[in-house]
């Protein structure tokens, strides 16, 4: 019978990612935990945008232009292809520090501290660089046990630094960071121009239809219309301001955690170091800049851990182990054992030898004894 070769299990490195964060598809897709609120949002983008498509779209199509619901389409796709780029990217998280660094980074630190005196706080751990003529402080983060690089920040419900990190949106179910903030903005962009498309071609299509039949027939002949209207008129001033928030953070070349801690704006009046002064350059670097790849390496392969022989101790010689040869007998007058045991080999060997001829050379009893007297000699 053929012998069936069992392949060993592969384990990838998200598998043993520290922090609060789920992978799905063989770590191809990364969330937060907090998931919630993003199955929220997949259900009012695609319920309202259903509600249209089944009581809107089919009348204004034939009575208006049917290019309505073909842009009512498109705009819908590339919504949901933003808002899943941002939900499932890794928005930037920074791996943590492997024990033999923070060993050495904990090293360097007690270096350049020094001794601290018992009852007093220890300084804190900061490191200055400079950028564009300005001093920037790199902040040490406990649980990551690295020094943050500029404008990273740790996320608490993520557990994980985040390089340029904006803020966590559970609206999205991920933080948003350097690696997926401009798809982040054109999503709150696109879905303000989505609910404000919905909202106008809603109050258009009671318009004309009540012209028609009436305000409260076309009201009973499309319920949804009425739906439509109120989730389009409180979502419109939610998202359209965060759009515009955003906006004019984009223009600053500046991010919402910034902002709401006043790093540039305090009362020390420090400049923006990362702004060019220039509101298209500060636009063309966050929305068309370099796509930055992950430092996770999420589906990389962990390598197998060996497991430690035991060494065995030396052994002289294990086919002859060494014994201590007793020359004395035991008891007097008896034979020691190993004085037995050639003995007893040599015992047929005796047996043998006295059924031998006697040997000639030998002279014998008679011969020594001299010639035996002739019985008839005279006396």
């Amino acid at each position: 019978m053929s012998a069936v070769m069992v392949p060993k299990k592969v384990t990838r490195k998200w598998e043993k990612l520290p922090g609060k964060n789920t992978f799905c598809c063989d770590g191809r897709v990364m969330m937060a935990r907090q998931k919630g609120v993003f199955y929220l949002t997949l259900f009012l983008i695609i319920g309202t945008c259903s509600l249209f498509f089944a009581f809107e779209c089919p009348y204004l199509g034939v009575h208006l232009s049917p290019a309505i619901p073909a842009f009512a389409v498109v705009l819908f796709l590339f919504v949901m292809a933003v808002l899943l780029r941002t939900s499932f990217s890794d928005p930037g998280v920074l791996p943590r520090a492997l024990p033999d660094e923070a060993a050495f980074i904990e090293m360097e630190i007690e270096a350049a501290i020094g001794s601290v005196p018992a009852g007093q706080r220890p300084p804190p751990r900061i490191r200055n660089v400079q950028i564009n003529n300005q001093i920037v402080k790199l902040k040490y983060c406990y649980t990551c046990k690295i020094f943050r690089p500029p404008r990273a920040s740790h996320c608490s419900i993520c557990d994980n630094c985040v390089d340029r990190f904006d803020h966590h949106c559970p609206w999205v179910g991920n933080c948003v960071g350097k690696r997926n903030y401009r798809y982040f903005y054109l999503f709150t962009l696109s879905l303000s121009l989505l609910t404000i498309y919905i909202f106008t071609f809603d109050i258009v299509h009671v318009v004309l239809r009540s012209l028609e039949s009436g305000f409260v027939t076309t009201i009973k002949e499309t319920p949804g219309t009425v739906l439509e209207v109120l989730v389009c008129f409180f979502t419109l001033w939610s998202v359209v301001g965060l759009t515009g928030f955003h906006t004019y953070l984009i223009t600053l070349n500046q991010t919402t955690n910034e902002d709401i801690k006043g790093s540039w704006t305090g009362k020390n009046r420090v400049q923006n170091p990362y702004s060019h002064r220039n509101v298209i350059k500060n636009c063309c670097e966050v929305l068309c800049g370099p796509a930055y790849p992950s430092v996770l390496d999420r589906r990389g392969v962990m390598p197998e851990e060996t497991p430690a022989v035991p060494q065995e101790p030396e052994v002289k010689s294990a086919a002859q182990p060494q014994t201590t040869r007793t020359t004395a007998p035991l008891i007097p007058n008896e034979h020691s054992p190993d004085d037995t045991k050639p003995k007893l080999a040599a015992a047929p060997e005796e047996e043998e030898k006295h059924h031998l001829p006697p040997d000639t050379s030998l002279p014998s009893l008679d011969t020594c004894a001299g010639p035996s007297p002739d019985p008839q000699a005279p006396q």
